[in-house]
């Protein structure tokens, strides 16, 4: 059993602390800083962080964060829970995706301790919360307009991080690659196993993918053997493997009527929704060029032509 010391704030094995970590002072001199709960288990074992609203607009991880750590209790606990329910604090204030200098924090990282306000917040969580991390479970939603089906996005040919999103259990799992200045490349490249959970859309709860984003962080954790499996999570649902996706775009500008949802098988050509002149006189049928199942879409109906309307994880496999 050992003591977890962040931001010079000690946590003792069994104990529970609300920690607030300074970022930075808004123009009227107020010091605005970042909320993180540790829990440190009664007994050894691993060090998982949970963070959210990275993209400050995203709230449904928020949400699952907090009902996480209603459940979890110190003495009942091995090793350590470091939960960060709002990581980009400003723009969750704004409801904004982007920090005050309209940069992206999920572009920032690893950071740096005399960059822009990005990279400085950025360096602080790699310095506090990934360092003292063996695990990571990083939440989203879809952004802003679009929406997504509950998904795990990771390097599933990582046997670690595989075995923890099997365990996670949502109805996909998504091998992805990681992007340039991302949380999750700075942390694999630490050798650090992370899961991305994608639900949902910005700026709205979704009730379903908060209950899957809390069922699978409470089943990893068991999986971890950071809790017991009575009372805290069902054995896990089988996932569906994804290795290529694709963005089907509109082929021109207009009014989309969408005619497929989340979740749902798709056929080659299967037609996916049609667009519309608001006069009526021209309508231009979208079709899929895969086989798939539709992860992700646009919740907009006024579209542009090249924009993405209806994402698809490709499979020979149906729901």
């Amino acid at each position: 059993m050992t003591d977890i010391t962040i931001g010079g704030v000690t946590v003792a094995p069994g104990t529970d602390r609300r920690i607030e970590l300074p970022i930075a002072r808004l123009i009227t001199q107020t010091m605005l800083s970042l909320p993180v709960r540790v829990i440190n288990g009664s007994q050894d074992g691993p060090h998982l962080w949970l963070s959210a609203a990275i993209h400050g607009d995203e709230l449904n991880g928020v949400e699952i964060i907090r009902q996480v750590l209603a459940k979890i209790k110190a003495k009942k606990m091995r090793g350590a829970l470091l939960a960060v329910p709002i990581v980009n604090v400003f723009g969750f204030l704004e409801q904004s995706r982007y920090l005050p200098d309209r940069r992206d924090l999920n572009r920032s990282f690893p950071g740096s301790v005399r960059g822009s306000l990005a990279a400085r917040l950025a360096h602080l969580f790699m310095k506090e919360i990934v360092s003292h991390s063996s695990h990571g479970i990083d939440l989203h939603t879809a952004s802003h307009h679009r929406t997504n089906f509950p998904q795990i996005r990771a390097n599933l040919d990582d046997p670690e991080t595989y075995r923890c999103a099997r365990a996670f259990g949502a109805p996909l799992m998504i091998h992805a690659t990681t992007r340039d200045g991302s949380l999750r490349q700075a942390a694999a490249q630490k050798g650090i196993s992370v899961l991305l959970y994608e639900a949902g859309e910005a700026q709205r709860f979704d009730a379903e993918a908060i209950q899957q984003g809390v069922a699978g962080i409470l089943q990893v954790m068991v999986r971890l053997g950071m809790l017991e499996e009575k009372g805290y999570a069902s054995p896990p649902k089988d996932s569906i493997e994804i290795r290529e996706t694709k963005w089907v775009r509109s082929p021109r500008s207009g009014i989309l009527h969408r005619q497929v949802g989340l979740g749902q098988s798709i056929k080659k050509r299967q037609e996916l929704g049609y667009i519309v002149d608001a006069t009526g006189d021209r309508n231009v049928k979208v079709q899929s060029p895969t086989r798939g199942i539709v992860i992700g879409c646009t919740q907009n109906p006024l579209v542009n032509q090249g924009d993405g309307i209806v994402h698809l994880g490709v499979t020979d496999l149906q729901l």
